[in-house]
């Protein structure tokens, strides 16, 4: 890659310093939906769709960052040849088609993510209720979430029943009221953060220089950029080959799979025991990862080593030999039962109490900023802000506030409707609450640390969820899965900066989130249908999920038996069983553990994303924080040396971006000979 460094040229150096000239000032606001768009949705949803699924039930990755160049370069080429060039606006949208469409996953038991659309939420459910840990709980799952456990769907393994219709029916509800509040709220709260406070947003204009150099390609002035791509794209095509196309391929060829390297991750668990009991140890196994470090905040990475490499490999042992915290553990055990053994033990409840510290965090740097913002006016007297239509940039497709605040107070009523339906046991007020009062407060506050900041960390109250299904005195467990109107809709903030960043009319993205949410829903209904029936999920095909998916189940199950009167099922003990496992002490140790690290380092100049990703890590295994921190330090301290700081940070996301394009090519080919093979094979016998 030495020989593809940009060169010196003054368009270069202003390309990597000045964020301002993403877009001539005078350029007008130019639509980037159409009938290309439009194309590009049906292609992701009928040709990748099928392999992310795939590719993250065997490795637990996202396409979410293949896609988007596989997409782009693919229609880039077409519009070559077409001599059709895409314009910047063009170019936005479809890499968020993209990205919409493969990014959307479905949050499990622990916090881990599903991709391919809304129907892996069903796949989850279904495996849920047959799973060791919910025996029992069958009874109590409601069959708006999933078919009774007697029903044929299972043996069958087949959306197309009609014990499914209702659960598919509230899955589209829910769907379709979140996007509404999602998009109308979020607008919202861009007005207020970029139009009325004027924040700066640091990380936005990156993704919109991205977009703006595809831009270039599409007129035919290739360079640096499409060099280190390339680079990347060959170092994805190669590790790809041993990663996924070797296991994938052998299973079908073979009486057994072939793994060149296990995937995700070898675990040294076992092995440490006699030396650091209870510690959790391993090494991932995707070479990702470590790219992944080049491009996450240095002192995110490092926060986030220290903390797991402390917690995992110092404090568990410490914890186990010179205490009786850790009284679960036992030798012998691998990463995943020793993983939740600690965390029943000690985490979980030490995790409560760093995650109020960093809501606390998050609410006190927005106060301070407040503050800071409100003293400046005074003292210079200036209080103009934008506010009036005719300040707003002419052509960007503003509406009055007043009708984004209508449908937003729509959707909640809706939202609010369709939980009392589900779950009339539970009391209303504590829906109105979370709709109307904690989440637009949670929404601001994380739409200002975006725009402050960068970073997506807020000041979300944890387990406010939790809390509230304790204090409502509600038993049974249908409340876990009603869709409660709880959420971060600041986030959407990321999405209106870059389109006012790239001059893209607000409309273009409306109506792609309007398009994709359709045809999201109808293909992950057609692809996650096929591949149930061509074998159960989870299973030896699939090793990623079968090997964390009984760790999910644990952990969703935990919740779901502590809000069951006691004896009625096994393991469930009501709230005794939350004593047992969340220990007020713990908690106490936590926040003043946190709180006293955050000060020490305030007091030391270190930036406060160190302090972020150390909390961070203390929750995270250090199989793959191990990578990402090597990442980190071979870019800051080899690369960033050699061809200079700014060129790093420009190569980095590029080489990032070209590897998951070459991952994803490369998986999409074996995944595609895997499907047919295994479709064939149906069909035959």
């Amino acid at each position: 890659m030495a020989t593809d460094e940009p060169r010196d040229t003054e368009e270069t150096k202003e390309d990597l310093t000045e964020y301002e000239q993403i877009m001539p000032e005078d350029a007008p606001f130019e639509d980037g939906f159409g009938w290309k768009t439009i194309w590009a949705t049906a292609f992701v949803g009928i040709v990748m769709l099928p392999g992310a699924i795939y590719l993250g039930l065997v490795t637990g990755q996202s396409m979410a960052g293949a896609s988007e160049w596989v997409t782009i370069i693919l229609f880039l080429e077409i519009a070559k040849r077409s001599f059709v060039r895409l314009r910047t606006q063009e170019i936005l949208i479809i890499y968020w088609v993209a990205a919409g469409l493969l990014g959307i996953g479905v949050k499990l038991g622990s916090g881990a993510h599903l991709y391919g659309g809304p129907f892996g939420g069903l796949i989850w459910d279904q495996y849920l209720i047959q799973s060791p840990a919910a025996k029992g709980l069958d009874s109590y799952i409601p069959n708006w979430v999933t078919p009774p456990l007697d029903s044929p769907v299972y043996a069958e393994r087949t959306f197309v029943h009609t014990d499914w219709i209702l659960p598919v029916l509230i899955l589209f509800l829910a769907m379709i009221i979140n996007q509404t509040a999602r998009l109308s709220f979020g607008y919202v709260m861009f007005r207020i953060t970029s139009d009325i406070e004027q924040l700066p947003f640091p990380l936005e204009p990156v993704h919109a220089r991205g977009v703006t150099a595809l831009a270039e390609t599409s007129a035919k002035a290739e360079g640096w950029r499409w060099r280190v791509f390339s680079t990347g794209t060959c170092i994805g095509l190669v590790w790809g080959l041993l990663y996924v196309v070797v296991p994938t391929l052998s299973g079908i060829f073979l009486t057994e799979t072939v793994q060149v390297l296990p995937i995700p991750f070898i675990d040294f668990t076992a092995e440490v025991k006699t030396i650091l009991p209870a510690a959790v140890f391993g090494i991932g196994t995707d070479l990702g990862h470590l790219l992944i470090g080049f491009v996450l905040p240095f002192y995110v990475v490092v926060g986030s080593f220290i903390g797991a490499v402390l917690a995992n490999l110092v404090i568990n042992p410490v914890l186990y030999l010179h205490t009786d915290v850790l009284s679960r553990w036992a030798p012998g055990m691998t990463a995943i039962p020793a993983s939740i053994s600690n965390r029943f033990d000690f985490w979980l409840s030490f995790g409560i109490g760093t995650s109020f510290v960093i809501a606390f965090t998050g609410f006190y740097m927005v106060g301070k900023t407040l503050l800071e913002q409100r003293k400046i006016q005074k003292e210079t007297g200036h209080h103009s802000v934008k506010i009036s239509m005719e300040d707003l940039p002419e052509g960007r497709g503003d509406i009055p506030m007043k009708w984004p605040l209508v449908l937003w107070v729509m959707a909640s009523l809706a939202a609010i409707g369709l939980c009392q339906w589900l779950v009339p046991e539970f009391q209303w007020y504590w829906l109105v609450f979370f709709a109307f009062i904690y989440t637009p407060i949670s929404s601001y506050i994380g739409a200002r640390m975006i725009g402050l900041t960068g970073s997506p960390y807020g000041a979300s109250i944890p387990y406010i969820r939790e809390a509230a299904i304790f204090l409502s005195g509600y038993k049974g467990v249908a409340v876990w899965f009603a869709p409660i109107p709880l959420h971060d809709h600041g986030l959407a903030v990321r999405q209106f900066k870059q389109l006012e960043l790239t001059k893209t009319k607000m409309g273009s993205y409306i109506k792609m989130v309007v398009i994709t949410t359709f045809v999201i829903f109808i293909c992950s209904f057609m692809f996650y249908e096929f591949i149930w029936r061509l074998g159960p999920i989870p299973s030896a095909t699939y090793p990623y999920v079968q090997l964390f998916w009984p760790f999910e189940a644990t952990m969703q199950t935990m919740w779901l038996k502590s809000t069951l009167p006691p004896g009625e099922v096994q393991g469930a003990a009501g709230l005794e069983l939350l004593t047992d496992i969340i220990k007020a002490e713990y908690i106490g140790v936590g926040f003043v553990a946190g709180g006293l690290l955050y000060l020490v380092l305030v007091a030391a100049k270190v930036p406060v994303l160190a302090f972020f990703g150390f909390v961070n890590g203390l929750a995270q295994w250090p199989h793959f924080v191990i990578l990402n921190f090597a990442g980190a330090m071979l870019g800051r301290y080899h690369f960033a040396k050699r061809f200079g700081e700014s060129k790093w940070n420009a190569y980095a996301p590029i080489l990032l971006a070209g590897y998951s394009c070459g991952m994803g090519l490369i998986g999409m080919t074996s995944i595609a000979v895997a499907l047919i093979s295994k479709a064939v094979s149906q069909v035959v016998f």
